[in-house]
């Protein structure tokens, strides 16, 4: 794989990355609610589940994924949870993921808030069995035969990283001073609309899903 060639997949996985979605959501709330720390290890939770599916790809392993229609049923059904269960608990029904942060020492709410933001920001990449779908389509081009571990590694490493960089930047640029105190003032409806979103994303999903069947 030629540098021109990398380049054409860094522009696609970056335009990927920026798509607004589930994973926007997680990280923008995520910021808010926790913090900069909160919202990078959501970033770097989604990142490592880029990385995996990207992984997946590279080594033939997501062929199984994309050709089995069941599979990817299950896998969006439960990632359909996923979504309604935390836009359940945005919006202020308690579940038992979210039984902590009631936590009245500010440090241990932090850490975790960060837990949560790891934890979260993975199960939204990997519950998401499209992620494999796009991957594959963008990297059958370029991945070639021979490629050797060094190739793979370099288009798992980039895919994962950028999603990483992207998210870590959003994260930031939400927990900025200035964007932060307006945001803050405003967390509770914030949180509550993120809540709703992911319901109807969730709902949306499970109606997708039939689809397949």
């Amino acid at each position: 794989m030629d540098f021109l060639s990398w380049l054409q997949i860094v522009m696609v996985c970056a335009l990927g990355a920026m798509s607004p979605g589930p994973s926007l959501a997680i990280v923008f709330r995520n910021t808010i609610k926790g913090g900069k720390k909160s919202g990078v290890f959501t970033a770097v939770g989604h990142g490592l589940g880029i990385c995996i599916y990207a992984g997946l790809v590279v080594t033939g392993l997501s062929v199984a994924l994309v050709t089995n229609p069941q599979l990817r049923v299950v896998i969006d059904y439960v990632g359909a949870t996923l979504l309604l269960w935390l836009g359940l608990a945005f919006i202020g029904i308690k579940l038992p993921l979210f039984s902590g942060m009631a936590a009245k020492n500010v440090s241990k709410r932090m850490e975790h808030y960060s837990h949560e933001g790891f934890v979260s920001g993975l199960l939204v990449a990997l519950l998401n069995p499209k992620i494999a779908v796009f991957f594959l389509a963008v990297f059958s081009p370029f991945l070639r035969s021979e490629a050797d571990v060094i190739e793979k590694a370099i288009l798992i490493v980039t895919a994962g990283g950028i999603d990483l960089v992207w998210y870590a930047v959003v994260a930031l640029v939400f927990s900025g001073s200035i964007v932060n105190h307006g945001l803050e003032r405003h967390a509770i409806k914030i949180e509550k609309t993120i809540g709703g979103v992911l319901i109807f994303l969730a709902i949306g999903l499970m109606d997708l899903s039939f689809g397949y069947e």
